[in-house]
């Protein structure tokens, strides 16, 4: 008896030992890390829309898999690009009765102390199946977020766009959804409440602002009282999926195509695109987070989410973006 109980004691403390050796080893190395590496994160993620909520970073991805597992999100936190933070099942779609599949390219807002966050579900072909571009609701950044309409915000073909590809643009005190695949982009100013929304001044509601070479993923953000739209090119399954930009004096345009600065580096990975851009307030660090596919993969979904700097030169032109495996370094929100 006092054997086994002496071995027993032996056996626990030795795992006691053991585990707090494995804690404070990935601790020290958590805490060494100086990049975050691309991915920045494991699994097959696409479509990411990266943002800032008080003191951390956040990305909203797609669950890159067939569509008809695409049925709910994961969100990802950190507080200094490096060490990131899984949210699992953020919103699925045992929460939103209309969703079926295909639910992705999340975009997030917070507004008045909610979050809300726009997606595309089910990847309707026509006016007739259900489906479009939702938005959920929650109290906190990494939910669980609900439906907040209890249908699709937009369920219909506007302008030849297809309903998805969602983006939120705050420009002041006033939203606009910009969204579109299929080659055209739409642009509609959303109500205070996010119920719908409101008519322009001619009387319409989708103003089209289709660039040049346009397909899918639109982003807008504004510098130095210009604003910059950003959009995919190619196809996404493919090795030359990438993204290209434009700049105007209007949110509305019109937006003149200036050239790419995200794509494919052979000897790194291929399908770089859908992307989104962050930048900390005050700073002049921007950075872009994007999707591509690690070399040898063919599989369309076998996508991964990684960032990388942003660059601008002395007349306000995006430098094309270097794609790296390092990633970049550790940047805590001051």
């Amino acid at each position: 008896m006092f054997r086994k109980t002496s071995f027993d004691l032996l056996k626990v403390t030795f795992l006691f030992v053991f585990s707090f050796g494995v804690f404070i080893h990935t601790t020290s190395i958590a805490q060494t890390k100086k990049t975050a590496g691309n991915p920045v994160f494991q699994g097959w993620y696409a479509d990411p829309e990266g943002t800032i909520f008080g003191k951390k970073y956040w990305i909203y991805p797609t669950y890159s898999a067939p569509y008809g597992k695409q049925v709910f999100f994961d969100a990802f936190s950190s507080p200094d690009l490096v060490n990131w933070t899984k949210h699992e099942r953020i919103l699925d779609t045992a929460s939103v009765k209309w969703a079926k599949r295909a639910m992705w390219a999340p975009s997030i807002v917070e507004k008045g102390g909610k979050y809300y966050l726009f997606f595309g579900a089910n990847d309707i072909q026509n006016d007739k199946q259900p489906g479009g571009i939702g938005v959920a609701v929650a109290n906190k950044p990494e939910g669980p977020y609900k439906d907040y309409l209890g249908k699709p915000l937009i369920d219909k073909f506007h302008n030849g766009a297809q309903p998805i590809d969602q983006f939120v643009f705050k420009d002041k005190d006033e939203y606009y959804l910009i969204y579109g695949g299929w080659k055209h982009c739409n642009i509609a100013h959303l109500k205070k409440d996010f119920t719908g929304f409101v008519p322009f001044e001619d009387g319409s509601t989708f103003k089209e602002i289709t660039p040049e070479n346009y397909v899918e993923g639109p982003f807008m953000f504004k510098k130095n009282g210009k604003y910059y739209f950003m959009w995919s090119e190619g196809g996404w399954t493919g090795p030359n999926y990438s993204v290209a930009y434009a700049i105007a004096d209007s949110p509305f345009g019109p937006f003149k195509r200036i050239g790419k600065i995200l794509q494919q580096n052979p000897e790194i990975a291929t399908g770089a695109g859908h992307h989104s851009v962050i930048h900390a307030s005050g700073t002049d660090d921007w950075y872009i987070v994007y999707h591509r596919r690690p070399l040898g993969e063919t599989d369309g979904n076998s996508r991964v989410t990684c960032i990388d700097h942003m660059y601008f030169d002395e007349n306000g032109f995006i430098k094309p973006v270097i794609i790296t495996n390092e990633g970049v370094e550790r940047n805590a929100i001051k």
